[in-house]
């Protein structure tokens, strides 16, 4: 498994290399990453119906529409992100949930997960994850809520019923399952900062097979990403309404040293 330590923090660009990543390489992906302050809805969902508009252009907060189902969820630099690609054509997607909830028991956090994937502490959130299947791949991506500003967070997911009453264009669309959230470092039995949550969690996947080994996305990578990028995951037609011009160049070529 290639394991990347994704320091880049524009959502546009991130969302992008989800996508790079799981059509253009062939081995097995973990990638560790962040956000700056963005929303990130579900691939099915209406933007009007999740997202308080007026708030986050106040705030400058990028709404980003990624290539998962599911609800939307709140990013910043105080959470980080798990993003797994793997070969597998008879997909168990629990099976990640399940690696995530061992993962934080060896930081003494004793988690649970529920039937839609969310891991709890005691009863409140502090993880969503969302999957998706692309020929004989599939992607599954989680947040950790470490840090968050949790009234922004919730703020900004707190959307005007009024934003879709008066939308005629307004279609049947997937609705977030909202739940009480918690941050993680709430919860902690000693004191840890961000950082070493960061560097536990990507040690914690490089070091879970033999073979696991370092990637770093490199200028070739980041040439074909910008494309993506800038075609599709910063345009208002992607993120309002899931459309994308009609020739997105695909796929990249593979980078000579994968």
């Amino acid at each position: 498994m290639l394991c990347i330590n994704n320091i880049y923090t524009d959502p546009y660009f991130n969302l992008a290399t989800e996508e790079y990543l799981l059509k253009n390489f062939s081995e097995d992906i973990f990638m560790l990453w962040q956000n700056e302050p963005s929303v990130i809805i579900g691939k099915y969902q209406n933007v009007l119906a999740e997202v308080n508009l007026d708030f986050v252009e106040k705030k400058q907060i990028k709404i980003v529409r990624r290539l998962t189902g599911g609800g939307s969820v709140f990013h910043d630099l105080g959470n980080i992100n798990l993003t797994f690609i793997e070969r597998n054509t008879n997909a168990d997607f629990d099976r990640f949930t399940a690696r995530t909830v061992d993962l934080l028991s060896k930081l003494g956090i004793q988690a649970q997960a529920d039937n839609r994937r969310t891991i709890n502490v005691n009863g409140l959130k502090i993880s969503g994850s969302a999957q998706c299947v692309h020929k004989d791949k599939v992607m599954y991506h989680a947040t950790l809520l470490f840090s968050s500003d949790l009234k922004t967070l919730t703020a900004t997911l707190d959307s005007d019923p009024k934003q879709v009453e008066n939308n005629k264009d307004s279609k049947i669309y997937v609705q977030s399952v909202k739940s009480p959230v918690t941050n993680i470092l709430e919860n902690l039995a000693e004191p840890m900062d961000l950082d070493y949550l960061k560097d536990f969690v990507f040690d914690y996947f490089l070091h879970e097979k033999e073979g696991n080994g370092m990637y770093k996305i490199n200028e070739e990578d980041i040439r074909a990403i910008n494309i993506l990028r800038d075609k599709k995951y910063a345009t208002k037609e992607w993120n309002f309404h899931g459309k994308t011009e009609k020739r997105i160049p695909e796929p990249f070529p593979i980078p000579a040293n994968i």
